[in-house]
């Protein structure tokens, strides 16, 4: 049961380490952004199921230690409708998923990802107090997405970058949402059968490498300048679009 190698070759779990660490790294100092990095390189390689609830795993219980740093700062007023919808939506992509046509909704993915990037690229601001049904709306998108996908960051990130609110609490923010939100995927997929023993054979060398990074990345967020964490945050949101384009399948996957 414990023997790795039957099921992944010793070059397979390096490598596929080697991209989770950099994926913490980023997740510790961003709050987000590593199913982007990680997953379009795992379904390359892996059976997609199981690359997603391996990920799905090491994120909601590696990170534990982030969220509990991170309730304490986060906006619990926005969060709440936003993780309600997402739960109740992620079944919603789920389904979709399932039965509709992947391709064109990959495309739509896509739209809506470049279109939040070049909205908050231009400056514009929510300045307004989020409403709840405002926040819900956002959290249904993520959820929807994610769904689809698993590239939900991007709905939230950027309606929390637009808020004009400290970096520390869009931080914040995004950890607690993506923790909480994560209850429904679980759910989804467990009622799925994906968490099969590929899934354990993974995680027993992907959990450490996971950590350290969000170790790293959580130490490196404290020195950077507010304007370099939403060029990151950009970045990443750009290369969300980028890894979902189903024009670069044959590079990607």
């Amino acid at each position: 049961m414990f023997d790795l190698f039957p099921i992944y070759s010793p070059a397979t779990l390096t490598f596929l380490c080697a991209v989770l660490f950099v994926a913490g790294v980023v997740r510790g100092f961003a709050g987000f952004g590593a199913g982007m990095i990680f997953m379009p390189v795992a379904t390359s390689i892996l059976y997609p199921p199981t690359a997603a609830a391996s990920f799905l795993f090491l994120d909601f219980v590696i990170a534990m230690p982030l969220v509990v740093r991170a309730v304490r700062i986060c906006d619990w007023s926005t969060i709440l409708p936003a993780v309600t919808a997402s739960v109740i939506f992620v079944h919603a992509g789920t389904w979709f998923l399932a039965n509709g046509d992947v391709f064109a909704l990959r495309w739509i993915i896509f739209a809506i990802v470049t279109g939040l990037l070049l909205l908050l690229i231009s400056g514009w601001r929510y300045h307004s107090r989020p409403t709840k049904p405002v926040s819900f709306g956002v959290g249904a998108v993520a959820g929807v997405l994610g769904g689809i996908s698993q590239v939900s960051g991007p709905p939230v990130v950027a309606f929390w970058l637009s808020s004009a609110k400290e970096p520390m609490i869009v931080r914040a923010n995004l950890i607690v949402f993506f923790a909480l939100a994560s209850i429904g995927t679980i759910i989804a997929y467990v009622s799925n059968g994906f968490f099969t023993l590929e899934v354990l054979h993974l995680l027993i060398p992907a959990i450490p490498a996971y950590g350290i990074g969000l170790f790293l990345g959580s130490k490196g967020f404290g020195k950077a300048d507010p304007k370099f964490y939403r060029l990151i945050a950009y970045s990443l949101i750009a290369l969300a679009a980028i890894s979902s384009m189903p024009a670069l399948d044959a590079w990607l996957r």
